[in-house]
C-alpha cells in the first residue's frame, strides 16, 4: 500500500481569511496523524497566503512522520527549508495569482534555478522530489539532476471529463510512472485527487507516495479529520483492475 501525504494548507486557509491564531495547522497535523497520515505535507508560499513560517518551524518540532515542505525554487524558501530541515522538499511551480498550483515545475526550462535548489537541498540533506507533468523530457531532466523522487502532477486525470479520457490519462501516469522508477527515483503523485478517483492512482505499480490536501478536509468538516484521513488511507490499499 502506497503511503498517503496528507496537506494541511487549507486549515492555515482558513485561519488566514480571519487573520487569527485558529484553526491551527499544528493541531491539524496531530489529528492527521492519528487518521493514519505518513507524512504531512504544507506548502511555505513566497505571498505566505496560507503557511507561515511559524507552522514550518513547529512542525518541524512536532510531526512525528515524514514533514513534505512543498516550495518553489526561491532563494529565500530555499535558505528556509536548508535551515529548517523538513524530511523532504517538493519543488512545485508558483505564481501568486493561481487559486492551487497549476501544472508541473519545468525542470528543462527553468534549469538555471531547479538545478541549483535541488543541489543546495540535498547538500543539506534533504530528501527532493520535483513536482512534474507525466512528460518523458521532464522526468528524464530530473534524473540529471539527481532528484531523488517525482511526483506526477495527477491534475489531467482528475478533470477528466469522461471513462475514456479518465484511462488515456491512467495509461499516461502508468507510463511516466514506470520511467521514474528505471530512471533510479522514487515515484510520487498527487493533485486533484478524491476518494472517488484515488483507487486506480493508488494501484500504480511502485507507487510510493500520494500527496492530497482539498478532499481531504473537505470531508472533514463534516465527519472530522482524524475520520477522514482514516478512510483514504483504507481506499488506498484496496486493489483495482483498472
Amino acid at each position: 500500500m502506497c503511503e498517503l501525504g496528507v496537506n494541511i494548507d487549507h486549515v492555515a486557509t482558513v485561519r488566514q481569511a480571519r487573520r487569527t491564531n485558529e484553526p491551527d495547522p499544528v493541531w491539524a497535523a496531530a489529528m492527521a496523524e492519528l487518521g493514519g497520515a505518513d507524512a504531512i505535507t504544507i506548502h511555505l508560499r513566497e505571498d505566505r497566503r496560507h503557511i507561515q513560517q511559524r507552522d514550518l518551524e513547529v512542525l518541524r518540532r512536532t510531526v512525528a512522520v515524514r514533514l513534505n515542505l512543498e516550495m518553489a525554487c526561491d532563494e529565500e524558501i530555499v535558505e528556509i527549508a536548508c535551515r529548517e530541515k523538513p524530511s523532504q522538499a517538493t519543488l512545485v511551480p508558483e505564481r501568486r495569482e493561481e487559486v492551487t498550483t497549476e501544472g508541473g515545475l519545468d525542470v528543462i526550462g527553468g534549469e538555471q534555478r531547479v538545478a541549483p535548489a535541488v543541489r543546495r537541498l540535498r547538500e543539506a540533506g534533504i530528501f527532493v522530489s520535483l513536482f512534474l507533468d507525466p512528460e518523458v523530457s521532464q522526468i528524464e531532466a530530473a534524473a540529471e539532476m539527481e532528484a531523488d523522487a517525482v511526483e506526477l502532477h495527477t491534475g489531467r486525470y482528475a478533470l477528466a471529463q469522461n471513462e475514456s479520457a479518465a484511462l488515456s490519462e491512467l495509461d499516461s501516469l502508468r507510463q511516466a510512472g514506470a520511467l521514474v522508477q528505471r530512471l533510479g527515483m522514487r515515484l510520487h503523485a498527487g493533485h486533484g485527487l478524491t476518494y472517488r478517483n484515488v483507487v486506480s492512482v493508488a494501484a500504480i505499480p511502485g507507487m510510493y507516495e500520494l500527496n492530497i490536501g482539498h478532499s481531504i478536509i473537505s470531508r472533514a468538516i463534516f465527519v472530522g479529520l482524524e475520520r477522514a484521513v482514516a478512510q483514504m488511507k483504507e481506499l488506498l490499499g484496496r486493489r483495482t483492475d483498472s
